[in-house]
């Protein structure tokens, strides 16, 4: 078996909100059509956990999920186009937000891709990365 990994996701919440993933319970992550994107998403493991992001004007990580199917073809993908998806279910939100602001001061963060490459939508975190964000909505 192999090893939990972590990963955030991106949305705009004007399409799809975390109240909205909450109420259906799961997802299909389809419609990425960015390579590296794509590349995460296949990266991923039933069961590693995953911080939902509203990007857009909140800018916050409101919440954690899990991956529940490992990547296969997306359905929503043009015909021959080689695109994947990923199942995932809403485990909790968190209690508060978690900023773009308040990641970008926190040091032990600086090295993410959020911060680096703000465009991509699928993007994987280390063990530390995902707790230290997680253990921010106390602050």
């Amino acid at each position: 078996m192999s090893m939990k990994r972590f990963w955030l996701v991106k949305q705009e919440p004007s399409s799809y909100s975390w109240s909205d993933f909450a109420a259906e319970g799961k997802t299909s992550w389809t419609g990425v059509r960015n390579y590296a994107a794509r590349n995460n998403l296949r990266g991923m493991g039933k069961g590693d956990e995953v911080l939902f992001y509203h990007s857009g004007d909140e800018k916050a990580v409101v919440g954690v999920a899990k991956v529940t199917r490992t990547a296969y073809p997306d359905p929503t993908a043009p015909q021959g186009e080689d695109w994947s998806t990923v199942d995932l279910a809403p485990i909790r939100p968190l209690r508060r937000p978690v900023t773009l602001r308040q990641i970008k001061e926190q040091p032990r963060l600086k090295k993410i891709q959020l911060v680096r490459q703000s465009r991509l939508s699928v993007m994987p975190l280390t063990a530390q990365e995902f707790l230290v964000i997680v253990r921010m909505k106390a602050l």
